[in-house]
């Protein structure tokens, strides 16, 4: 009985400390956009809709495919995740309505941040919860080496993400420092949602199909309600075209790369 206790303390800490530590790596893609302040509002558009190409292939590439990926496990994951991606656009939808609704007059909300910058708050800290349900039943597996693998992924895909954060508030002057804080704090599901995950995997694992695509649908809705317009009022249909292939790309060579990465 008291190997067990220590065992399930070891995965408790394990768990808990891999999963903050990829929380704090989405804080590191404030950095390079720190170096964005003041420049000419085409940069900026090009940055929003960059960001918006990164949301796009992080939820497609990345969540609904990992999503539809576990039909061998769950048969009926891929019209699940097609019921979560419903789910995730209502949700933001509802949100931003609610915002509208019963917010403060104006586009600003408070100290600075915007309701199309709580929006993105919104969906990538939704995006972050099967994250940390990922995390959890990694270690959940016994194999120490498999979930700090999975933490490791995880943490290096948070950094772009904490850059698609970061690009458009940075964008309607919030501070970096700040920028780095709500970054993070997106990501803060991963070490509280891994825990419990790695404890009741059997009950968690199972809502890995409506949860990712949750967090596609609510990205998916944000960038086309939110980002594009944005970026093709600021700098025309050619240069946000542009950036959205760019940062689809850019993510979806990092999401290659990391697959690469030996998971075992």
């Amino acid at each position: 009985m008291l190997l067990e206790l220590m065992e399930q303390s070891t995965l408790i800490l394990w768990t808990f400390s891999a999963g903050l530590i990829s929380a704090l790596a989405t804080g590191l893609g404030a950095i390079p956009v720190h170096f964005m302040q003041g420049q000419s509002k085409m940069v900026k558009a090009f940055s929003v809709a960059f960001a918006a190409g990164m949301m796009i292939s992080a939820s497609v590439f990345s969540l609904i495919q990992e999503g539809i990926a576990l039909k061998e496990e769950f048969p009926l994951a891929p019209y699940i995740v097609m019921v979560g991606l419903l789910l995730g656009a209502v949700f933001l939808w509802k949100t931003e309505k609610e915002v509208d609704d019963h917010g403060p007059s104006g586009n600003v909300l408070t100290d600075g941040l915007t309701k199309k910058g709580f929006l993105i708050f919104m969906a990538m800290f939704i995006h972050s919860i099967p994250e940390g349900i990922a995390i959890g039943v990694a270690f959940a597996t016994g194999d120490l080496g498999f979930g700090l693998i999975m933490a490791i992924a995880i943490a290096v895909h948070n950094i772009p993400e904490g850059i698609a954060v970061s690009l458009p508030l940075k964008s309607e002057g919030v501070s970096t420092l700040r920028c780095a804080f709500l970054s993070v704090m997106t990501s803060i599901p991963q070490p509280i949602m891994a825990v419990p995950a790695a404890l009741l995997t059997w009950f968690f694992k199972p809502l890995l199909p409506i949860g990712l695509g949750f967090a596609g649908g609510a990205m998916i809705y944000l960038v086309v309600t939110q980002l594009l317009p944005d970026a093709f009022k600021e700098g025309g249909k050619v240069l946000t075209a542009w950036g959205v292939m760019v940062g689809l790309v850019g993510m979806l060579l990092l999401t290659q790369l990391l697959s690469l990465m030996p998971m075992g």
